[in-house]
């Protein structure tokens, strides 16, 4: 069991590194290690919004997939090069990320565990929202987001295999296929449904479009609110998972940016994998966190999923503020070329002509 093989590492750093006295009302103490009481409201707000965001989350993949023509998505899959450049990016740079940073903040093996399953999870569905919004690829996004989900089932196991067992015995963490396997089904199945829809009525699709695209801004926004409601008793952690939360989804938007541009792809579809890349599964990651430690062990690092979750939504809604104005600064140019060419070809055509040039041509 990972508390035996950790319990050891940790607890020494953990009293070094964190001196905040335990609560009041803490039900499970061990020097600094304290565990609040559950809260009911907190059971129930978690039931209720759960429901509430899976029914929120399969709306919006439906609208999602009105966006993907299918003749497109089965190129994509039957040509799969940005497939391939997506899957690097995902289980190739971000486990590799989450090592590296790991290492060079030397943080508790308990904590470095914590880092390195959420470099290896897949994509979130949230990327797919976010690629629309920047004009990206959507049917490399959908594809590259099953592709990644379906592919985590035996990516997964080996990147925590190579990359953990300097800090524990991964057979210790507990992978959670079900939950895997309702991620893929819950993309899959409203995705299908959508693009039969844009098949059959694109006229139609294009209204459920623009309805999901709002919806889904506001699950992300729900997705984050929620999240700081019910862990509100978890945010005293060490400040070295702060940096690192911040650091690690910006290494990923811009590390996928790269190599997406060095293998060749159009700017559109570097956008897409970039934001394919650094926006993981972070409700993955807090489900295995939860399946495979202890709740003293759950102090020190529960809330990094939370934190990646926050400054990846951040940093994306920078690259979309970004985007935006670069598009609106670009259309502004493009139009005033237009114009001065408009005004070049009238004065050569009127001193061909023998025409009049008024002064608003001079």
């Amino acid at each position: 069991m990972l508390t035996n093989f950790l319990s050891q590492q940790f607890n020494a750093g953990f009293l070094a590194e964190n001196s905040t006295a335990c609560p009041a009302n803490a039900t499970i103490c061990d020097g600094t290690s304290c565990v609040l009481p559950e809260d009911n409201f907190n059971q129930t707000l978690s039931v209720v919004l759960s429901t509430v965001l899976t029914i929120m989350l399969a709306l919006v993949m439906f609208s999602m997939g009105c966006n993907v023509e299918l003749k497109n998505f089965l190129h994509h899959i039957k040509r799969p090069w940005g497939i391939f450049v997506g899957f690097l990016c995902q289980f190739g740079i971000m486990p590799l990320t989450a090592f590296l940073l790991s290492l060079a903040f030397n943080i508790l093996p308990i904590q470095a565990v914590v880092v390195m399953i959420m470099g290896c999870c897949p994509g979130g569905t949230a990327s797919n929202v976010i690629a629309y919004w920047v004009d990206g690829d959507m049917d490399l996004s959908i594809s590259m987001t099953t592709c990644s989900t379906l592919l985590a089932m035996g990516m997964m196991p080996l990147c925590l295999f190579i990359y953990t067992k300097m800090w524990t015995d991964s057979d210790a963490i507990v992978l959670p296929y079900d939950s895997i396997g309702i991620s893929l089904v819950a993309l899959v199945i409203p995705v299908s449904f959508g693009i039969f829809v844009n098949h059959k009525w694109p006229s139609k699709a294009k209204i459920i479009l623009k309805v999901g695209s709002i919806v889904g801004a506001v699950l992300i926004v729900l997705i984050a609110v929620v999240g700081g409601i019910l862990y509100k008793g978890s945010w005293i952690i060490s400040p070295k998972l702060w940096i690192i939360g911040t650091i690690f989804p910006a290494a990923g938007y811009t590390l996928g940016f790269f190599l997406a541009r060095l293998a060749g792809l159009s700017w559109h579809r570097c956008r897409t994998v970039s934001l394919e890349t650094g926006m993981q599964n972070t409700q993955l990651c807090s489900t295995i966190v939860q399946l495979s430690f202890t709740p003293e062990q759950l102090e020190l690092m529960f809330t990094f999923p939370l934190i990646y979750s926050i400054f990846q939504l951040l940093f994306a809604l920078l690259i979309l503020g970004g985007y935006r104005l670069y598009r609106r600064h670009r259309v502004k140019t493009t139009t005033d070329v237009e114009k001065t060419e408009k005004k070049e070809d009238s004065k050569s055509n009127a001193k061909i002509n023998g025409g009049f040039v008024s002064d608003e041509m001079k």
